[in-house]
């Protein structure tokens, strides 16, 4: 199906009410969008998925813990009965800020509003080969296939004599020393201990290195002191070989080159040391600082325009206590969208806009399965309590109470057993049109 990109979207609801259009369904652009539920505007929220993505557990999809429709939710059920709020399948590509239209690949929809949250991508920081051979997680499919590019790696071990083209193939290295490489390294570092030797008796797994590398001088940069070097102290145990100022230089699908540091061999590199801003055609070079973050003030309307809006991490809003920018966490994108979504009502009931304060609620990380370390505003605290209070807390952000009764019986099973059964490989096969009945399998490594 062919759709014209000089037409109007169609089918959209018509109506007298202001239009306010939301790019992005992350946790900014959702929470925004059934905020303003039984507003005075026309709400159209515009995803190039039709589902809403709960991130901070990719990661475990990717160890086999959990199966990707768990922390994926249809965003078009979240607005069954919701006559002022649609939802379009989308995929943004360029803005037309003069006269208030944006263009996609459905069409374009002209706005009296338009919020920008389109959150981040992968930053490689301009490194083509690692761009080429690392894998990243930054969606849910990214997720699954690291889950299945790890399993297809011991099922093709299984079958090689050669001792050392076998530990190229078992060997899993993490970059990025962040909250999801800690947590990833964490949960395959127990998979190799506990599972994998059940699965694959037949291989030696004191020859599979698991390591994670971080190019600064420590774990968790963004919490404490204590918060990383519990860290460090848990992954030992599980035997996560642990590299700080280790920035990686290179790598070829096989041989990862470290600054200062011994070059590692493997198949399996996975890219979790940054992010960059989703950017769209149409943005001026001086409404964004180097690194693409786009420049919003205190209310975070877009520098020099009056309508447009940017929440999460596409923005950077400085003040005296974020004088770089607020962290790119969830937290940050929640809370400026329940503010906006405030301030937007305010303007139709003609009330004073207030200004966005975050507010810090604390960061955590867990290691393994029954450890974790939580930095609150006023406590930090490690070990199991620190994992129960991970648990809730991920528990109660997940969208639909479907999901959340699935992720806690798997949770639950995983603790009781430890034998996660999604160790699945998986290949997506598609059917030509009809005119060709040969099943076709996508190309895999």
């Amino acid at each position: 199906m062919v759709f014209e990109a000089n037409q109007p979207i169609p089918n959209l609801p018509v109506s007298n009410r202001p239009k306010l259009v939301i790019l992005g369904g992350g946790f900014a652009g959702l929470k925004l969008a059934r905020e303003m539920i039984k507003s005075e505007y026309q709400v159209i929220l515009l995803d190039k998925n039709n589902y809403h993505q709960f991130q901070p557990l990719f990661y475990q999809v990717a160890t086999a813990a959990l199966e990707p429709s768990a922390i994926s939710f249809p965003l078009r059920r979240v607005f069954h009965h919701t006559p002022n709020v649609s939802f379009r399948m989308a995929e943004a590509q360029k803005l037309d800020q003069e006269n208030n239209r944006l263009f996609t690949n459905v069409g374009y929809i002209d706005y009296d509003h338009l919020v920008l949250a389109m959150g981040a991508d992968t930053n490689y920081f301009g490194m083509k080969n690692i761009m080429e051979h690392a894998t990243p997680m930054k969606t849910v499919s990214e997720a699954l296939y690291i889950r299945n590019r790890i399993i297809s790696n011991y099922e093709m071990a299984i079958n090689i004599a050669d001792v050392e083209e076998r530990k190229a193939l078992m060997n899993v290295v993490i970059v990025g020393g962040g909250p999801t490489g800690v947590e990833l390294a964490g949960a395959i570092a127990e998979l190799r201990n506990t599972v994998f030797p059940k699965d694959y008796p037949e291989l030696n797994f004191k020859n599979m290195r698991v390591v994670l590398a971080e190019a600064g001088p420590k774990l968790l940069a963004g919490m404490s002191t204590e918060a990383s070097d519990k860290a460090v102290v848990y992954l030992d145990k599980l035997g996560v070989e642990v590299m700080v100022n280790a920035a990686v230089e290179d790598y070829d699908g096989m041989t990862i080159k470290i600054k200062e540091h011994e070059s590692l061999q493997t198949k399996t590199l996975l890219w979790a040391a940054g992010v960059k801003p989703n950017l769209i055609k149409g943005l001026k070079e001086d409404q964004m600082i180097p690194n693409g973050r786009l420049i919003v003030n205190q209310y975070n309307q877009l520098k020099d325009s009056e309508n447009i809006f940017v929440l999460g991490d596409l923005c950077v809003l400085t003040d005296e206590d974020y004088p770089r920018g607020h962290p790119q966490v969830a937290q940050v994108a929640i809370q400026q969208a329940d503010r906006m979504a405030d301030n937007f009502k305010a303007m139709t009931d003609n009330r004073p806009l207030k200004k966005f304060k975050y507010k810090d609620l604390g960061s955590m990380a867990t290691v393994g399965r029954k450890l974790a370390v939580v930095d609150l505003p006023y406590l930090k605290f490690q070990g199991f309590f620190a994992w129960i209070t991970w648990l809730f807390v991920h528990l109660m952000a997940i969208v639909g109470v479907k999901n959340r009764i699935m992720i806690f019986m798997d949770w639950a099973w995983n603790y009781l057993s430890f034998d996660p059964a999604l160790r699945l490989l998986i290949r997506p096969r598609y059917v030509k049109p009809k005119d060709q009945d040969e099943l076709v399998e996508e190309k895999h490594d």
